[in-house]
């Protein structure tokens, strides 16, 4: 968890302002580099000002990630059995969660991100979806770090991130099958609702 932090900081913070003609890596980077400009602003910084950066973290990361397509991908064939009230409550706290354990990690390793630096490998495009690579250079050997993406309607937006293999969907989806298995959807959502509620106490 703390690499798959870092190389996330590392992709938020360090992304050159380098722009394509179009295309998904086109839609991506201009994200990232007004994410950069709020994690870096001193005006934002500090715990007196943690609500109000977080909210802007979070405009712009709505901008390029579809957290509707992610909590349905972690939900799998769970997602169709449940109502769309209950799709758009798991979407809200996936939401929520992602916020508090990603944006909480930026803030806490910021001072790793000058050890590192970024560069685009390239992009992959079949039809409607996308792969977005980059390269994190830092240490004995690189790392690539993928974005997976779709259209949504006519906007490229992130489903997935894939570092060395390790994907952020398949992750969570490791760590709840045994919930919806044992303790079905509400016991998911009680179990999502109290981890929320733990990250945002610290």
């Amino acid at each position: 968890m703390k690499r798959v932090a870092i190389c996330l900081i590392t992709l938020f913070l360090l992304v050159p302002p380098v722009f394509a003609d179009e295309g998904p890596m086109a839609t991506l980077k201009p994200i990232l580099t007004d994410l950069t400009s709020i994690l870096l602003d001193k005006n934002l910084k500090g715990d007196a000002h943690r609500q109000e950066r977080r909210a802007r973290i979070m405009t712009e990361v709505k901008k390029g990630f579809d957290f509707r397509e992610m909590s349905k991908r972690v939900l799998g064939r769970t997602w169709r059995t449940i109502s769309a009230e209950q799709q758009q409550q798991f979407t809200e706290l996936m939401t929520k969660l992602l916020e508090n354990v990603y944006i909480g990690k930026f803030e806490e390793y910021e001072q790793h991100a000058e050890k590192y630096g970024v560069k685009y490998v390239g992009e992959l495009v079949k039809g409607r979806r996308a792969q977005v690579t980059t390269e994190i250079a830092g240490g004995k050997q690189g790392q690539l770090v993928h974005y997976v993406m779709q259209l949504d309607g006519d906007v490229w937006k992130v489903y997935d991130v894939n570092i060395e293999g390790m994907s952020l969907i398949r992750n969570y989806q490791e760590q709840f099958k045994s919930i919806l298995r044992t303790e079905k959807f509400a016991g998911l959502v009680k179990t999502i609702e109290k981890k929320i509620a733990e990250l945002e106490a610290n």
